[in-house]
């Protein structure tokens, strides 16, 4: 969709999983007035959506965010049948394999103490033994291993197909979504109106940010604070060394890299960096796989000698200052909402924030206590601490 607009009931300022999300709940709850939808890239080439890990998991140790994980993961298991368009089931590819963290001999007491955090919040985890982590994932080295934590509930997906699910959802339900991009937001005592730089002046009472690493540029196009950086995170496919018998789970090992099973006898790569800069940084370094990745893949499955890279990409994690969602009305706009923040967990998190976001601008009852997650928060002085997050 292009040209002029004029008024919109609802506009949301991302097109990606969670805008699209949130596009899909609206409408899927009844809303009958106009839900516009920016996407300044509409091909989603540097959208975080598109280039995610695409995990799902529910192992967190605030229950806020538990419970948000199960509506996501429950969501997933019949997203294919959900989001069909025209009698066509979509192809979201979710795989319920589990999640497997490792924990060695310096990390294991963090883990065992993240587990119990973990259960009396109501996450379905379970620990194993090396002997049941060596039944599941026989390739292991598991000399230095002294537990592991997993949630066979959890899983992955493909991300460009579920943020085409999500979208092609939303616009058949009557969503209008907008190649163009916010340059202002006219407020008079809530939100007003927004300009953009194709389609002109907008008057739109209700405005929803859910655009990832960039929703800090939205907050100030309105005038308000919306704490979320813009960090690199890098990811790698690689072709297995033989044949695989099974798919992965999601593992991830006490160095913080991980994996999972990809398409065409591959693995998805990625790792917890913890020294990368702020910045909108999308250049891929060619030689990370082989110079750090490789001999930490090499050290738990020996195996993973053999691997082969053959692709490398970049994408972003929206930070906040403590890794969690910004969910709710901005305390300081009334009007404008938030959907963003979410960390590196976007996609795992964007059924759960559509419908929580839906509920809220409808008036409706929420499905549960998204007070946890405002950005008012962080003006308190009572950051959501959550140690589950990589």
């Amino acid at each position: 969709m292009t040209g002029k607009v004029g008024a919109a009931d609802i506009t949301i300022v991302g097109g990606g999983v969670i805008g699209s999300s949130v596009a899909y709940n609206l409408l899927s709850m009844g809303f009958r007035g106009k839900v516009l939808v920016l996407e300044r890239d509409p091909a989603y080439r540097r959208a975080s959506s598109r280039l995610a890990f695409g995990g799902v998991r529910q192992q967190y140790c605030c229950e806020i965010n538990v419970r948000m994980a199960q509506m996501s993961v429950a969501f997933y298991e019949r997203f294919d049948e959900t989001m069909g368009v025209g009698g066509r089931p979509a192809a979201g590819k979710f795989r319920q394999r589990g999640y497997l963290f490792l924990g060695d001999r310096s990390s294991a007491p963090k883990l065992r103490e993240r587990l119990d955090r973990m259960r009396a919040a109501g996450a379905i985890v379970e620990p194993l033994t090396p002997a049941e982590i060596r039944e599941r994932v026989p390739e292991l080295d598991l000399s230095d291993v002294e537990l592991g934590v997993f949630g066979r509930k959890d899983g992955y997906g493909d991300p460009s197909a579920i943020l085409g699910g999500f979208r092609a959802k939303a616009e058949s339900l009557g969503a209008q979504f907008l190649a163009d991009e916010l340059t202002g937001v006219e407020r008079n005592k809530g939100v007003r109106a927004i300009t953009t730089r194709g389609a002109g002046r907008i008057e739109t009472p209700r405005l929803v940010c859910a655009a990832g690493a960039f929703s800090a540029r939205v907050g100030e196009l309105a005038g308000v604070s919306i704490p979320v950086t813009p960090v690199r995170q890098q990811l790698v496919r690689a072709v297995l060394p033989r044949p695989w018998s099974y798919e992965f789970p999601v593992v991830v090992d006490p160095s913080g890299v991980h994996w999972r099973s990809a398409e065409g006898n591959t693995i998805v790569i990625a790792k917890t960096e913890t020294g990368e800069p702020p910045g909108e940084r999308f250049e891929a370094d060619a030689d990370l796989f082989s110079r750090e990745w490789k001999p930490l893949l090499a050290r738990r499955v020996p195996e993973f000698a053999g691997l082969e890279q053959v692709g490398a990409w970049a994408g972003l994690y929206e930070m906040t200052p403590d890794q969690n969602g910004l969910l709710g009305e901005h305390p300081d706009l009334q009007g404008l909402y938030l959907a963003c923040g979410f960390s590196g967990h976007g996609l795992m998190m964007a059924p759960a924030t559509g419908q929580l976001i839906a509920q809220s601008l409808l008036g409706l009852s929420p499905s549960l206590d998204i007070g946890p997650l405002s950005v008012a928060r962080f003006a308190q002085g009572r950051p959501l601490l959550d140690d589950a997050m990589i």
